[in-house]
């Protein structure tokens, strides 16, 4: 039973949180292509996002999605709907969707006090605690001369970020070239440390004036943004705390459901 009740909870949670997707990739016999079919071809391909497959890749897919809809359609012609094991098996997918639209209710249906959420977020500051962050770009190079003639040349600029882009574009071998050296935000533990203790040390818009070396190269930092370690205040976080608190709550609830029903219903292990 602990089992059964584990798996719905699961199977409940992830339907709340994905919720049903409209979109449609194609028609076929005027019936709808959706992410729901793509989904279920997904499912066996472990660790496969749809969003991050190439072009040729998604169009494969979706190949497949197409003929699983063609081979269900031929199914159902062949009168498979009326064979006993279709109709058992279809009652158990019944009470199998009866009970996930279910929880997905009870699930709504649970309430979180301001109370709650404040005495969570006091008690778990922790948790809430924001190292400093920097929001930079780099060029990198291979030797200390080529990164030399690059702040040379941003020395010379009168627009600081444009030339940085730009010759970050041109001149960097690291995979952000085409983004413009862009990282993005980033704490000091996910550099290494040399770049990290010369990213923190510039002020927003400033660049360093001499070539900073890591086991992969030389590199020209521009620091376009810096925020200080602080805690992630509680109205940012009341939102994540919230599906914490409902999701644990719900759990709560099911498991005691669970419990009463075990208690009054007729069992018999075999």
């Amino acid at each position: 039973m602990k089992k059964i009740v584990k798996a719905s909870l699961v199977a409940a949670t992830l339907f709340m949180a994905t919720g049903v997707s409209a979109k449609t990739y194609a028609t076929v016999n005027g019936q709808e292509i959706t992410d729901k079919d793509v989904g279920a071809i997904l499912q066996v391909i472990p660790g496969a996002q749809f969003s991050k497959m190439t072009k040729e890749q998604q169009k494969k897919i979706i190949q497949q999605a197409i003929e699983k809809k063609l081979l269900a359609e031929k199914a159902i012609k062949s009168g498979i709907t009326k064979d006993p094991t279709y109709k058992k098996t279809l009652e158990q997918m019944k009470k199998e969707l009866a009970l996930e639209i279910w929880m997905k209710k009870q699930f709504e249906n649970v309430k979180i006090s301001d109370k709650e959420l404040k005495d969570f977020y006091n008690k778990n500051i922790n948790m809430f605690k924001q190292p400093a962050m920097a929001k930079a770009r780099h060029i990198l190079l291979k030797n200390k001369a080529d990164a030399e003639k690059v702040i040379k040349e941003l020395k010379k600029a009168k627009d600081v970020k444009a030339k940085f882009i730009e010759l970050a574009k041109k001149k960097s071998t690291g995979p952000s070239a085409s983004n413009g050296g862009d990282l993005g935000w980033f704490d000091a533990k996910r550099m290494v440390k040399p770049f990290s203790d010369a990213a923190f040390k510039l002020k927003k818009g400033q660049f360093t004036h001499t070539p900073v070396k890591t086991q992969f190269g030389y590199h020209v930092i521009y620091l376009e943004d810096k925020k200080a370690a602080g805690n992630v205040t509680f109205e940012q976080a009341k939102p994540n705390i919230e599906q914490t608190l409902k999701v644990q709550k719900f759990q709560q609830e099911m498991k005691k459901t669970a419990k009463e029903l075990t208690a009054k219903a007729d069992i018999k292990i075999k």
